[in-house]
Order: structure tokens, then C-alpha cells, then sequence
């Protein structure tokens, strides 16, 4: 949202630099974005300066154009090259001299410099009115009074308006700060609180009478939940036409285009108060009836955009006797929009439900200045000062008449809510005293009526414009903000209550597996939950277990995802058509299906793989991420929460060529294998993509089930010692893994094989291990005695048991 700076001086008279504004502001909870400058005619014609043709003489080389000789005050006239059909000798001009910047139409800057055109040499420039920002005509340039002095600065000669435009990044719950007087009382309560007491003042209405009552306008709602109150007058003998300089550079600083004198004044007002206002062509009104109303389903409208809709049965109508003419709160109609022809109107200023309001535009896809402050809730008691505020103001601009009495439905007078407000409440949620003297003249400044005080507390009325303040908690965020965060003090310590859980946490095991994940060389992503409905049939699935959106953005996010593998695939796309090839990724998200009447949320972990496993290097071969990758790095996974011995079977699954399941107990844990190229094709992916689900509820339940035995680090040494043993050939190394800790159960910590031999040195039938063998006394060291007895004991049990011999 943007708010010129000039014009919130009309409401608060200050003088501060706009960067202490903006500090302000932001500390109140609007934040400043940035501050921009504003100039209501582009460069502010700094280097234009008036000129006297001397001499103007067709160019030698050129039928269309002109070298004119050109004093601007300086010791030497200029030499320009000007294009214009009507420059003549003695005019003044205005000229831009060398090194000028001036503004295209399009805003882009354009700077002057010294050349030839033609062969012929120009020192300059001589301006039409659209080549400087004073207008949009270029039939030739412009001609000066005769009675300006040379070389006087343009500068001088155009009242240029400057300004300094804030733009907020409002958040959706502050309607009430949606337009300069919204942002004006926020900064009056800043501003009291640093001990600077100014008002805000908003613009005068007492000017307001009916010129004539020649215009009358019947006006009814059949449906008040829908508009509870609904103003309107009638205006005539208007004359439509551009609007004044100063509304014009008002509109223009916060990024408006004008139109003209009775749309820019909705407009000015919309954005001074905070109220949408609509003009009506009253001729073309039928019947000059206004019939506030919900129309027939499947009835047909066209915008003002030259757009047609389709209308829904819930979406409210202004109607006049025959059809309907505006979406209310929305946009106005093609039919009956003010143009250059219109002399009279119906002016209209209501207060719409604002979920009517907000339903009815997502169902178009329709987003207005009009409809963003509907939806959030305007000021039903602003109504009809706002458009009385306008009608003056639109009398003013076209010379017109007031010409009917206001129209005001309002049956039911909404009023503000009660809350009370616990001194022991701020003290506690803030963590700070804030004496109450402040805290009741913070409320003050904000139109919080303190209704009644006692001992622990104060009965408030909260103004019912302040639609995000419900509860006492939103009224102590008020009072906190105005008080000012930076001026609560810091504790010098911190407390916590920590609360121990029996159970696994599912983040603590989220983090160990991303971390190991990432260890890998995975990258994390986080895909959008919302999909394209049309992947289900990638899936050949029924359509029935999708869960689709009641109101959705847009058909291709008008679904719940069923699987994590879409959204994946749209990350590969986007990684592949970036030359990045070679890609690991997982994912922790939910997927959702439709069953019968309720929805069902499970949580799942997906791993995607694409490419090669290692970049390409001189010393290694190239290594493509194959099936059994996958499955090593899921085995990986599997073990980390406990699954050792994992039922493997091969599926029959839509989304692979060929996948595998991982099961337990009859419990699924995961699925994965290579994806389908059918699927593939659908998002452009050419190489292959490996795939794995994963059954997130089943790790964290087999994580939940384990014991962890922790032991203190051995202080003492640890010894190695080697045998290399001849073996029959069906002698496998678990058999010979399991009898060596069952013969040396005390010292044995560990087992390795390090190398097998086979060949024609070895008896026929023969085969050779050599194996590693750890040992440790984690209470004391080892003596030589203490280790060749245990070697001694695994060499006998495999003489004995396998039938090896030592070679």
C-alpha cells in the first residue's frame, strides 16, 4: 500500500523527515518497505531552460527538418536540429540543454547530447509538451509567453509538485490502516506516546446542501445480512472532464492513472478514507430504480474490462429496474460506467458483508481496490460521511448540482464490542508494568472507549472499524505496539518449563534423518501440498479420493496431492531445464485422500534421484544412481529406526516400471523403484528418476520401540590380530562370523573379512579367508597372555567346528 507523505500532512500536521515517519510507522506495526520519491513532472525539468529563436532555416540535407539557431542566455546561441512544423524565428521555446535528463511517456530516462542529425550539428533540444511531462500533446512543440526572459529555468515557470510516497507492507488483518486517514490515526497514537500531542483532522463536510431535488433515485435491499447499510445520492448538470492538476499528481503519487474528474474522485476518496464509492450513469439507470439484490444463476455480465461472467446465485447485484448493473463491492458494470457523455449520476456508498464479498471475488477472479477493502471489513459508520465527503468534492471538480436528498438504509445500527481488560493480564502476557495512566491513554488514542474502570481492570468498547480486535489478548497487542517493543525492558535471565516426554518427539527423529539425508549429498525441498487434479490420471487411480478445494485459486491448485512424486518431478523439471543434472532430494510432507465422507492426512517421506552419484572426474568412472542406490540409502534410513529384516516384495504399481515394497508384519514401510516414463514424458523429465515412499507413521512408531544402552568410552587399548584360514568352499562367513563371538564372547569386539582367495595354489574344493579380529578389555589392557589365549580359543573352535587350517 502506498501513502503520500503530502497528503497524510493533511490529516496530521507534522514536520519530521520522512525516514523518522517511517521509523515510526514501522515500530506501530505498519511496516515501511521503502520511501520513494514522487515528482509530478518527471526530472522536475532540471536543464530546460527558455530560449529565442534567432534564426530558423530548412536543413540542407533533410525536407522535414529545421536548423535553428537558439539564444538561451549563454555567451553563444545553440545550434538545434528541431523537427517541429510549427518552430519560427522570435519564438521562446523551452530548449533542453546538453546533458538534460528527460522521461519518455513510459517513464524511461532519456538524456540529451550534443551530435549531428543529418550532418548538421545540435547542441540541444527544443521540447514539446509530452517530451517534458506537461501533457500529452506532440503536434509540435511548445511555444512560451513572448514576454518570458531567455535562459529563465522551466523549472520556474510549471508548479512541480514533490513527494515522498511510503510503502507499507500491510498486513491483512489491519483494515482499519487502508487509506491515509487509517494511517493517520495510527501515527497520532504513535506520536502521543513520544510526548507529541496533535490531532487528526479530517475533511470538512459543512459545505454540504441540496442544490435541487430534480434527480430521485428509489433505492431498496432485499437482503440485509448481505448489505447492512447502503447509502446514495444523485448528482447532475456534470460536466466530465480530465481533473485538476493537484487531484491528478494525488492519484498519480501512489501509483493511480486518472481518468476522470468523477472516477478520480471515488477514487481520491477511497484512498483518503478508507470507504469504496461507485458512480452511476443515472440515464442509463432503467426505471430509476437501484435494487440492492441476488440474481438468477447463470445470468450473464459484463465489466467494465469488457470481460462477461457467469453470475452465481450468491453473488449480490446492484440492480436497476431491468438488470443488474455492478458486482457489489467488486466492480462496476459496462452499461452504466461514467464516460465523457455522462451529466448525471448515482453515487453510491454501502457496507457489504465482507465474506459475501470476498466468495464472489475468488469465484471471478476478480481483485479491485474496492473488493480488497470489502473483504476485510470498512467502517459502516464512515458510510455516509464518506459520501458526502465525495459528492462535494465531485460538485466542486464538475460544476454539477446536489440534486437529491441522501439515502440512508440502515435498519440495524451495528455497534462496537465489549471487552474487559485485565491490568494482570498485560503485566503477565508482556512481561513488563506499564502504568495504567498509559494504558488508558493509549486506548484513547486509538478510539478505544474505556467504558467503565475498576480495581483489576477496565470495561472497554472497541470501535467497531477495529474488526482485528475481538479478544483481550488483541487489545494488549494494541497497547503494546503504541507503548513501543523496544521499550520493554530485558529480563536478565531466562525461565523455561521443561516439560520430559516418554515418547519419541517426531522432530527429533525428522532432524536425525534429515541430517543423514543431507550427509548424503540429499537437498531438502518443500513442494506446494496444493496440485493439478489431472496428475491423478498419470496414476490411472479413482478420482473420488481426491480431496478438491471448495474455493480454489486457480484449476491447476484446485487439489490436495495423493502423492509426494508430482511435486518432486516439478523440481527435477525445473532443476533439469537448468543444465543441473544430477540431483538427490527428499522431501517431508503430507498427502491426503477423500474417504467416503472425512478426509484422511498421512504424513510420508519421499526421496527422488536422478543423474549421476559422483561429478565428473578424471579418476572415476562415471556411476549412474541406479535401483540398488536407492534401496542401499533407504536400507540406510530403515536401520536408523530399528528395521533389520524387512519383507521385500515386487508391486504392481502405476507409478513404476519396476518397484519394490518394504513390508513388516503386514505393515507397509516403504515403496520404490524406477518411475514410469509415461509419467516422466508428462513433465519433460528424458532421463530416468528413481522414486521411494516412505511410510512416515512407521518410523517414528519402530523408532518409539527402541532402547538405546549407552557406554562410556574404553580408556584402554585395543589389539588387532589376523588369520588367514583355509576353508571348504561351502563354508560361508556368517557361519564363520557367529562361532567366533560364540567362542570368544569377553574380548571379541569386532570382525572383519578382509580379503578371499581362490585359485589353483588351494587344494581342489578349497577356499581362503583372511579375516581381522578386535579385541578389548574396556577395564584394563590387554596382556600377551590374555591375547593369544583368545586367539588360541576362535583357532580351535574353527579347527573343530568348520574343519579350517591356518595357513
Amino acid at each position: 500500500m502506498k501513502i503520500s507523505y503530502n497528503w497524510l500532512k493533511q490529516f496530521v500536521e507534522i514536520d519530521w523527515k520522512s525516514e523518522d515517519i517511517a521509523e515510526l510507522l514501522t515500530d506501530l506495526g505498519l511496516e515501511v518497505e521503502g520511501v520513494s520519491n514522487f515528482e509530478s513532472i518527471p526530472g522536475s525539468l532540471k536543464g530546460v531552460v527558455v530560449g529565442e529563436v534567432l534564426k530558423c532555416e530548412k536543413h540542407p540535407n533533410a525536407d522535414r527538418l529545421k536548423v535553428c539557431l537558439v539564444d538561451v542566455g549563454e555567451k553563444e546561441p545553440l545550434s538545434i536540429v528541431c523537427g517541429a512544423p510549427n518552430v519560427a524565428e522570435g519564438q521562446k521555446v523551452p530548449v533542453a540543454t546538453v546533458g538534460t535528463t528527460l522521461y519518455g511517456s513510459d517513464g524511461n530516462p532519456w538524456k540529451i547530447k550534443k551530435g549531428k542529425i543529418r550532418g548538421e550539428v545540435s547542441q540541444g533540444m527544443i521540447c514539446a509538451e509530452d517530451e517534458l511531462g506537461l501533457g500529452n500533446s506532440h503536434e509540435g512543440i511548445l511555444v512560451l509567453d513572448a514576454g518570458i526572459d531567455k535562459g529563465t529555468p522551466c523549472e520556474k515557470l510549471f508548479p512541480i509538485e514533490k513527494d515522498e510516497v511510503f510503502e507499507i507492507g500491510l498486513t491483512p488483518n489491519r483494515a482499519d490502516a487502508m487509506s491515509h486517514y487509517g494511517v493517520a490515526r495510527d501515527l497520532r497514537a504513535g506520536l502521543r506516546q513520544r510526548k507529541k500531542f496533535l490531532e487528526v483532522r479530517t475533511p470538512s463536510v459543512s459545505t454540504f446542501n441540496i442544490d435541487d431535488r430534480s434527480l430521485r433515485i428509489d433505492v431498496s435491499v432485499e437482503d440485509y445480512s448481505l448489505a447492512p447499510r447502503y447509502c446514495g445520492i444523485s448528482l447532475t448538470n456534470l460536466i466530465v472532464q480530465p481533473s485538476p492538476d493537484w487531484l491528478q499528481n494525488r492519484l498519480k503519487a501512489i501509483g493511480l492513472n486518472p481518468i476522470n474528474n468523477v472516477v478520480d474522485a471515488t477514487n481520491y476518496v477511497l484512498h483518503e478514507l478508507g470507504q469504496p464509492l461507485h458512480a452511476f450513469d443515472a440515464d442509463r439507470i432503467y426505471g430509476k430504480k437501484v435494487v440492492v439484490k441476488t440474481v438468477k444463476a447463470g445470468t450473464k455480465f459484463m465489466t467494465l474490462d469488457g470481460i462477461e461472467h457467469t453470475l452465481d446465485a450468491e453473488d449480490l447485484m446492484i440492480c436497476d429496474g431491468e438488470k443488474p448493473m455492478c458486482i457489489a463491492g467488486i466492480f462496476g458494470g459496462i452499461n452504466t460506467g461514467v464516460t465523457e457523455d455522462t451529466k448525471s449520476i448515482f453515487l453510491e456508498s454501502a457496507y457489504f458483508d465482507p465474506v459475501s464479498v470476498r466468495k464472489t471475488a475468488k469465484r471471478h477472479g476478480l481483485s479491485t481496490d474496492a473488493s480488497f477493502r470489502f473483504e476485510r471489513g470498512v467502517d459502516i459508520d464512515n458510510t455516509e460521511y464518506a459520501l458526502v465527503r465525495a459528492a462535494i468534492l465531485i460538485r466542486e471538480l464538475t460544476g454539477g448540482n446536489i440534486s437529491s436528498d441522501i439515502v440512508d438504509l440502515y435498519p440495524r445500527k451495528m455497534e462496537g464490542h465489549n471487552v474487559f481488560l485485565r491490568f494482570e493480564k498485560i503485566n503477565a502476557l508482556i512481561g513488563h508494568v506499564i502504568p495504567k495512566d498509559t494504558i488508558k491513554s493509549i486506548l484513547a488514542s486509538l478510539d478505544i472507549q474505556v467504558r467503565s474502570v475498576t480495581e483489576t481492570g477496565l470495561g472497554l468498547v472497541i470501535p467497531f472499524y477495529r474488526v482485528d480486535v475481538q479478544r483481550e489478548v488483541d487489545v494488549i497487542e494494541e497497547v503494546l505496539r503504541v507503548y513501543g517493543y523496544n521499550n520493554v525492558s530485558f529480563s536478565e535471565k531466562l525461565n523455561a518449563s521443561i516439560i520430559p516426554s516418554e515418547s519419541l518427539e517426531p522432530h527429533v527423529l525428522e532432524e536425525a534423518i534429515g541430517r543423514q539425508l543431507s550427509y548424503n549429498g540429499f537437498y531438502e525441498i518443500l513442494a506446494n501440498s496444493l496440485t493439478n487434479p489431472s496428475y491423478q490420471e498419470l496414476l490411472a487411480r479413482e478420482s473420488q479420493s481426491v480431496v478438491s478445494l471448495l474455493n480454489p485459486l486457480s484449476r491447476e491448485l484446485s487439489a490436495l496431492r495423493t502423492d509426494m512424486l508430482f511435486g518432486g518431478l516439478e523440481t527435477i523439471a525445473h532443476n533439469l531445464n537448468r543444465k543441473q543434472q544430477d540431483l538427490k532430494l527428499f522431501e517431508f510432507g503430507k498427502v491426503y485422500q477423500q474417504e467416503k465422507s472425512k478426509q484422511i492426512e498421512s504424513p510420508r517421506i519421499s526421496l527422488l534421484l536422478t543423474g549421476n552419484a559422483y561429478r565428473d572426474h578424471w579418476a572415476k568412472p562415471e556411476e549412474t544412481m541406479g535401483f540398488f542406490y536407492l534401496k542401499g540409502v533407504l536400507h540406510q534410513i530403515l536401520e536408523r529406526v530399528g528395521y533389520t529384516a524387512c519383507l521385500e516384495t515386487p508391486i504392481a504399481d502405476t507409478r513404476f516400471t519396476e518397484g519394490l515394497q518394504l513390508s513388516e508384519n503386514g505393515v507397509e514401510i516403504a515403496t520404490f523403484g524406477l518411475v514410469r516414463e509415461g509419467i516422466l514424458e508428462a513433465f519433460d523429465i528424458s532421463q530416468p528418476v528413481l522414486y521411494a515412499d516412505i511410510n512416515w507413521n512407521a518410523l517414528l512408531a519402530k523408532a518409539s520401540e527402541n532402547t538405546f544402552e549407552y557406554r562410556e568410552i574404553p580408556k584402554f587399548p585395543e589389539v588387532k590380530r589376523d588369520f588367514a584360514l583355509l576353508l571348504d568352499e561351502h563354508i560361508t562367513y556368517q557361519q564363520l562370523h557367529e562361532l567366533s563371538f560364540k567362542a570368544e564372547r569377553s574380548l571379541l569386539r569386532e570382525m572383519q573379512l578382509f580379503d578371499v582367495y581362490k585359485g589353483d595354489k588351494l587344494p581342489k574344493g578349497k577356499k581362503s579367508y583372511a579375516v581381522s579380529f578386535t579385541l578389548l578389555n574396556p577395564k584394563k589392557t590387554l596382556t600377551d597372555k590374555q591375547i593369544d589365549s583368545a586367539m588360541k580359543r576362535l583357532q580351535t573352535s574353527f579347527e573343530k567346528e568348520l574343519g579350517a587350517e591356518l595357513r
